[in-house]
């Protein structure tokens, strides 16, 4: 029990802030095609401000949180209005950059936010309903955003850049808004991430933290959500079940990486959203191929 507890709790508390992270860089990379190397820097903006708003402020949680979205979404538009007029590889290249930039600013400037020392005594506004309900509701948002037209405007930019400008759709206003949401929503994980923690230091925003998100999207699969959502949770454990032993984990968890890309390079459940209708539509089959092996197991007596 004690240990299904532990478990239970580093599930919420931990692996489930991870994917609310990754949710944004599931908007960009695999529902529009964007690449972003920095958007762990975007869970910085919106830690950081948090914290300040916070801390030194004495705002309740809800405050906090509107800040650190607005704050994220801010610099979303402010890296996306150069960003989204370049070739996929150079969004990378410019946010990357600004990942790294950030970093060094938030080690430099110690006034606000304490250096490389962080940021201490952060008050502990969440817990685990407040996080579960957060991951839910983003979770929700992202898949009716998908479903819709605009939804639907992602997947053919995702698909050609240039078709999808000749049908008429505005291909940089709509690359500029899921930077700006995706902005917002790897803000929104950094307020959960102080407030959960108590602290924060620049060193937990790298470009490490980003490519783990990335990662994940593309072991879930090229365009699903709940195959991101599977990887999450998979990714996000193994290390931390695994932490006993530092050189087991990392060749574990780079065997499963590897075994995807090498046998299912599309990811887990590649463009397959496993919804109600398609576990429906998996059970009837299974019953179906059953139904059929016993009935050909009779026919043979």
């Amino acid at each position: 029990m004690g240990m299904l507890q532990f478990l239970l709790s580093y599930l919420i508390n931990n692996t489930f802030i991870l994917m609310i992270g990754m949710l944004s860089v599931y908007l960009l990379t695999s529902l529009t095609g964007m690449l972003s190397m920095g958007q762990a820097s975007f869970m910085a903006v919106g830690g950081y401000a948090a914290a300040i708003v916070s801390k030194y402020l004495h705002m309740p949680l809800i405050v906090s949180m509107i800040v650190a979205m607005a704050a994220g979404a801010l610099f979303g538009l402010l890296i996306g209005l150069p960003a989204v007029r370049l070739r996929r590889d150079y969004v990378a290249i410019v946010s990357l950059g600004f990942g790294e930039a950030l970093v060094a600013f938030l080690n430099n400037f110690s006034t606000f936010t304490g250096g490389a020392m962080g940021i201490t005594n952060i008050p502990k506004y969440t817990n685990k309903t407040i996080i579960c309900v957060v991951l839910v509701v983003l979770v929700a948002l992202i898949w009716n955003f998908k479903k819709s037209r605009f939804g639907r405007f992602c997947i053919a930019i995702k698909g050609d850049e240039l078709a999808a400008a000749s049908m008429g759709i505005n291909v940089a206003r709509i690359k500029l808004l899921i930077f700006v949401m995706a902005g917002a929503i790897s803000a929104l994980g950094g307020s959960i991430y102080v407030h959960t923690t108590t602290y924060l230091d620049p060193a937990a925003f790298g470009w490490d933290q980003s490519s783990m998100w990335i990662i994940m999207v593309f072991f879930g699969g090229v365009n699903s959500l709940t195959g991101s959502l599977v990887a999450g949770i998979v990714l996000g454990l193994i290390p931390e079940l695994l932490r006993f032993s530092n050189e087991l984990r990392m060749i574990i968890y780079c065997v499963l990486v590897l075994l995807a890309v090498n046998f299912r390079p599309q990811g887990l459940f590649g463009t397959t959203e496993w919804d109600i209708a398609t576990i429906r539509r998996g059970f009837k089959k299974l019953a179906n191929q059953l139904g059929r092996g016993n009935r050909n197991a009779v026919g043979n007596k």
